[in-house]
């Protein structure tokens, strides 16, 4: 399904990938809540479709990822379209049965990291900025960050971003964890293309069960955890045998 170019959040499908583009970047694809709303029209379909998309990569337009949320649509009085309708749109990222791939290049500020934290993959571009700038506007996270951010690079990390507001570029970013891979930005295109495909070409059902596995499993016991991936997991993907033997043929 492809969106015209007038959308905020344009989806295009190649082979199993399902990439989703912020596309307002004369705003530097500031979070409005117009914004929010298509993006999780987008992901609503995306969980229900797990057996034509098995990957989701999350971009933008322009020279930023997002600016973050959208300053003067809050000046305007512009309101979600429900209380929690953002930080509800950052959950269904986590829960959706996809793995999801953000790509990030310039500004990624406060919402904006909020956002890609709930993906469960992250590149960027060495141009790439991460804040949190909360503190700078008087504002307190209710999307997720206080948990999310802690969890990805460690609380001391955390308190650090949290606290001081500092920008953190690509190359930190990889150092400290809070990306997984840190390219060039002629490279980030190419690079988020290649990491996606590499994970399409795996097993569906076991992408799927891993990540839902991940998120389940980390409410429970260790002891727990371990007693239900052996015992109650759904089993082997209904294609092993034949992946297996197309493994041995190459």
């Amino acid at each position: 399904m492809n969106k015209p170019d007038t959308a905020l959040v344009l989806r295009s499908d190649n082979d199993g990938v399902s990439t989703l583009t912020l596309n307002r970047p004369e705003a530097l694809n500031a979070l409005s809540p117009l914004l929010f709303e298509q993006l999780r029209s987008h992901l609503d379909d995306l969980a229900a479709s797990p057996d034509t998309v098995g990957v989701v990569v999350l971009n933008s337009k322009g020279r930023s990822f997002s600016a973050g949320n959208d300053l003067k649509a809050i000046e305007r009085g512009e309101h979600a379209s429900s209380a929690y309708q953002q930080a509800e749109t950052l959950d269904l990222i986590e829960a959706i049965p996809q793995p999801v791939i953000a790509s990030v290049r310039g500004h990624c500020y406060t919402g904006a990291l909020e956002l890609v934290l709930a993906c469960d993959l992250l590149i960027c571009a060495d141009d790439a900025r991460f804040c949190d700038t909360h503190g700078k506007w008087g504002m307190v996270p209710t999307w997720g960050m206080t948990s999310r951010l802690p969890e990805r690079v460690g609380p001391l990390v955390a308190r650090d971003m949290m606290y001081s507001g500092r920008v953190v570029d690509g190359v930190e970013a990889e150092r400290i964890g809070l990306a997984n891979r840190c390219v060039s930005e002629e490279q980030l295109e190419e690079s988020t293309e290649d990491w996606a495909r590499s994970i399409v070409a795996n097993s569906w059902h076991t992408l799927r069960e891993e990540k839902k596995q991940m998120r389940l499993l980390s409410d429970f016991s260790r002891d727990k955890g371990l007693k239900w991936a052996r015992e109650d997991g759904p089993g082997v993907a209904p294609d092993m045998l034949q992946r297996i033997q197309d493994g041995f043929q190459r």
